[in-house]
């Protein structure tokens, strides 16, 4: 029996849109959701953890969306906590009360699933209904049956350029619940791919990026290496962000919203085409095209 990530039967869908930063992927969405005229869901409400910072609320008044401003760094700040963190005990409590807070906020608005666009913050309310989120790497490459492009930033894309990759793909996977130490984050079904794009090297050979990593201090800096080899992967991420997160990520959640995406078991993913299930790896997506992949 194939089931249904939704389990819901209205419609149009509610949908919560998640931003931190500038909100170009939530723009985009509610733009195409727009263009389409979907029948299928609505953007009924924007939740940012930065106020101050995000354009969250500049996006909501555009489109006249509510937005529920649930600042994190005041959260901790209150409760004794200069770092924002799940890595302690405490810092896992904390986050569990700004869940538990976010949950109240979000009742009145009856959401039906999330749509994580550009969201850093790492919640559980991925149990509460499904979570679609954007990741900047292709996470159908394996090695020894493990995801290698995986983590935050702009680790994937680094990731890929030392694995000797050439382009760059986009997916969108229904987020996990995340796990003491925030493991797993990247683990979910992965429903959509991009089309690739092209790494841009600019003039840097590969073996002065694999130079660049081989100088890196053991831990990541606050704030980021700063080396050339994160300055490449910086501006191949926005190359992505165009070419991959705009093109896969609405068509995916339109297709969702739509119950085209089923399984059977947690490992097994299905596509409804043409009034007929077909087990896939995922679909890829370009700008006039859509493609199941089965492998």
């Amino acid at each position: 029996m194939i089931n249904n990530f939704l389990n819901k039967s209205k419609n149009p869908l509610r949908g919560a849109l998640f931003i931190s930063g500038s909100g170009s992927n939530a723009e985009k969405i509610i733009e195409y959701s727009k263009k389409i005229a979907s029948k299928n869901w609505n953007p009924v409400v924007i939740i940012t953890d930065k106020p101050e910072k995000s354009r969250a609320i500049e996006i909501g008044s555009s489109f006249n969306i509510p937005v529920l401003a649930m600042d994190i760094k005041k959260f901790y700040n209150e409760r004794g906590e200069t770092r924002i963190s799940i890595m302690t005990k405490r810092g896992q409590e904390i986050r569990e009360e700004w869940t538990s807070n976010l949950r109240t906020e979000l009742q009145p608005y009856k959401i039906d699933f999330g749509i994580l666009a550009g969201f850093v913050l790492m919640t559980n309310i991925t149990n509460d209904f499904p979570c679609l989120n954007i990741h900047p790497g292709d996470l159908t490459v394996e090695k020894n049956g493990e995801r290698i492009l995986v983590g935050l930033h702009t680790i994937p894309i680094e990731a890929a350029i030392l694995e000797g990759i050439t382009s760059m793909r986009s997916s969108v996977i229904i987020a996990q619940p995340y796990t003491a130490g925030g493991g797993g984050m990247d683990s979910g079904p992965i429903l959509g791919i991009s089309t690739p794009v092209k790494i841009d090297f600019g003039e840097h050979s590969l073996n002065s990026l694999i130079s660049c990593a081989e100088q890196r201090p053991k831990q990541r800096p606050v704030g980021g290496y700063k080396d050339l080899l994160e300055e490449i992967a910086k501006k191949n991420q926005e190359l992505l962000k165009v070419d991959g997160d705009w093109v896969v990520f609405p068509q995916v959640i339109e297709d969702f919203a739509a119950s085209k995406f089923g399984y059977d078991s947690p490992e097994t993913l299905y596509y409804n085409s043409e009034d007929s299930w077909n087990k896939i790896s995922t679909v890829e997506y370009g700008i006039l095209s859509k493609q199941m992949r089965t492998e």
